[in-house]
């Protein structure tokens, strides 16, 4: 890493500094601040747009920074991550251009940088391709195979293809993630120890930005245990984008499902 980040501390951890926004954006530091609605009202659906497209441009930032911060990184994943910058780059003008078909607006809604504050505190090009790459862009694969549905069954069609486009680019980015993860821990099994350091602090900060019991959030809704969508392991995608079976199956119990996986994976 170049430089150590400038920091901001939330809820007694250390976090990179929020990157730079236009003033139109009120940035917010926890989900107790977020405007985030339960239903799919006019309003609930240009902010669950417009945070979508915060969040693809804080991807954008986050792999655009890797590539300052590891100048050393191989040549053939610098150009992965390059082109990763040029779909989220895209993602975000998809957005930001149906936002506003909507009547949103850029800023119309509080945002939050997590995912840019978290990475931007690890060291290793490792330890960003198994948080960015493999957990959240992951989990964001389980999510936009739900919000296809979701947004078509609204009917809005345009919308959904749009989510679909984007799922295409997010499993190719978990893919390379993966690939070079295996890469570089069958070339240096120290590699393990940057992961293993990654997932320990995504875990601490999980653990201090928790909503506490009866923490409500800009909406007056209830932060314990609300999420955006039931949201469940995408399994083909994340088979494309080359998770073993094993690491399938363990989603899989996590979820309650334990039952139906093949013996073959337990």
């Amino acid at each position: 890493m170049t430089n150590a980040p400038e920091t901001k501390v939330t809820r007694g951890v250390t976090l990179r500094k929020d990157p730079e926004r236009e003033e139109c954006f009120n940035v917010v530091h926890l989900h107790k601040d977020m405007l985030d609605f339960t239903d799919m009202s006019d309003v609930s659906r240009r902010q669950r747009l417009h945070r979508h497209m915060h969040n693809e441009m804080q991807n954008l930032e986050i792999v655009s920074q890797s590539l300052v911060d590891f100048p050393d990184a191989p040549w053939e994943l610098r150009m992965e991550m390059a082109r990763q910058c040029w779909d989220e780059v895209r993602h975000t003008q998809l957005l930001y251009g149906r936002l506003k078909e909507m009547g949103g607006r850029k800023g119309e809604f509080p945002v939050m940088n997590y995912e840019w504050s978290v990475n931007g505190m690890l060291d290793s090009v490792a330890g960003r391709l198994a948080l960015q790459n493999r957990t959240f862009e992951g989990a964001e694969m389980d999510l936009l195979r739900q919000l296809v549905g979701r947004w078509r069954e609204c009917g809005d069609d345009r919308t959904s293809a749009i989510m679909d486009g984007i799922l295409a680019d997010e499993v190719h980015h978990v893919r390379y993630g993966n690939q070079w993860l295996k890469r570089m821990a069958k070339s240096d099994p120290r590699i393990l120890m940057k992961v293993a350091a990654a997932i320990r602090f995504l875990e601490k900060v999980t653990k201090a930005m928790a909503p506490e019991d009866g923490e409500v959030n800009a909406a007056g809704v209830d932060l314990k245990g609300f999420t955006h969508l039931e949201v469940f392991a995408n399994i083909e995608d994340r088979k494309l984008a080359e998770f073993t079976p094993e690491e399938i199956a363990e989603l899989l119990r996590q979820e309650g499902f334990e039952s139906i996986i093949p013996k073959s994976a337990s």
